[in-house]
């Protein structure tokens, strides 16, 4: 059963009635105990009565025994007066003519004629008669049953109105829900406006509240990817007609010199573009790859910077790069991966800026437990370091071949590793700084 509808009715609905009935069966067992107790005592008095109407052994009328035995009633209750030695000396009329009971004195039940009975005896030694006083248990069961049955009766009639006005209730109080589904179902795809949740119930109010937070997020992801297409479109049209102005010359220059610095800049322009290409692959594969889980081992830091090293070559051959040998004795428990994207990125990065003649050093620091990227370029303004990882950002110092792309894939790949990225710039010297600084998970040794 798949309708919360239905499910509510149904729970509901039987819950009334389980309760109805054990209701029902509370003051059926309650009633009988009292009905018991009531009709015992009314066998006791009238019991009683009959002894005391018997006076020195004088024999009394039927007519008295009825009067006596039972005031108020008609023919509920049957008397017998015994003398000790078991003759019967009198009798109300309707009583059997078999012996009531057989004990001496007190309460008992017994089968006369038949019928069970339930019988008070009261015995006077001194006027030397038992006197008998019962009433049929049918009868009481009867009584019993007649007041369950006008429980029960208005009860059965009354479930079917009941079942209606449950159903209703519920139509009333999901009506809200059924109003947001109708707004989601007719409202347009890239419509990512909130839910009105006030007329929702307070316990379906969470879930809208979820929903909304999910439709932000949606609206920012997809904002997020039309800004990512508008900015690649924009950085990959600058290249792209560099190289065919380029082409251009190279086939209309009759100097050779001319040709060859054009097919040289058809070089730095496909260098370029074949970057930007790249770094919109890596971002576009660690969006896609966000909340997917990803194969950890123990890798050695010295070993990736190695293969960075060797397969980017530096603008200029004397630019030196240092590498700590701290880092090839440093393991950590990471993605291989994920990691080699963040630090080819800041190598590439320090790359880009690194003055001729520079310097870039890496480096391991224990506390706090980080590799660090340090470089003698001009470094990132103040004011420009809290903004250098943001998309397609390129500061007032920016390169002529970056594309503002290379910190982000940097702070994005740390992101999905649980590291940190830290940029500051370098006290010492011009230049900047950047530190992974390692997750708390992470095995360093």
């Amino acid at each position: 059963m798949s309708s919360l509808r239905a499910r509510l009715f149904v729970v509901l609905l039987t819950a009334t009635c389980v309760i109805w009935l054990c209701a029902t069966f509370w003051v059926y067992i309650g009633s009988k105990a009292e009905f018991e107790r009531a009709f015992d005592n009314r066998l006791r008095e009238s019991a009683k009565m009959v002894a005391s109407l018997v006076s020195g052994g004088a024999l009394l009328s039927a007519d008295v025994i009825d009067a006596a035995a039972s005031p108020g009633y008609e023919r509920v209750l049957s008397c017998q007066i015994w003398s000790l030695d078991g003759r019967l000396i009198a009798h109300s009329s309707g009583a059997p003519k078999g012996r009531l009971a057989f004990a001496d004195s007190g309460f008992s039940e017994h089968v006369v004629e038949g019928e069970s009975w339930r019988v008070y005896t009261a015995e006077d030694t001194a006027k030397g008669v038992r006197v008998m006083v019962g009433d049929r248990v049918g009868m009481r069961d009867h009584l019993v049953h007649d007041l369950v049955a006008g429980l029960v009766v208005p009860a059965l009639l009354v479930i079917p109105v009941l079942s209606a006005a449950l159903w209703l209730s519920l139509r009333l109080e999901l009506r809200p829900l059924r109003i947001m589904a109708e707004q989601l179902r007719d409202r347009a795809a890239d419509d990512m406006t909130p839910v009105d949740a006030a007329l929702a119930p307070s316990e379906v109010r969470p879930l809208m509240e979820a929903l909304n937070g999910l439709l932000a997020n949606l609206d920012a992801a997809l904002r997020h990817d039309r800004e990512l297409t508008a900015f690649a479109a924009h950085e990959l049209r600058t290249p792209l007609a560099g190289l065919k102005t380029q082409a251009q010359i190279a086939l209309a220059a009759a100097d050779p010199a001319v040709r060859e610095g054009a097919l040289l800049q058809i070089l730095v322009s496909a260098d370029r573009t074949t970057r930007l290409i790249r770094q919109l692959l890596t971002l576009a594969t660690l969006d896609a790859e966000a909340h997917q889980a990803m194969a950890s081992e123990h890798v050695n830091l010295g070993e990736i910077l190695d293969e960075i090293v060797a397969s980017s070559q530096p603008k200029n051959d004397s630019v030196f790069i240092r590498i700590d040998p701290e880092l090839h004795r440093t393991n950590v428990f990471s993605n291989r991966e994920i990691l080699t994207v963040a630090l080819r990125n800041l190598h590439e990065n320090a790359l880009q800026y690194v003055s001729p003649s520079g310097v870039i050093s890496w480096g391991y620091e224990n506390e706090p437990r980080c590799i660090v990227i340090e470089d003698e370029g001009p470094g990132i303004p103040e004011d420009e370091l809290p903004l250098a990882v943001r998309r397609f950002f390129r500061g007032r110092r920016k390169s002529a071949t970056g594309a503002g792309l290379g910190l982000s894939i940097v702070e994005l790949a740390a992101l999905r590793l649980g590291w940190r990225l830290m940029l500051t710039n370098r006290k010492d010297r011009a230049g900047l700084r950047a530190a992974l600084r390692f997750a708390d998970g992470s095995e360093a040794a």
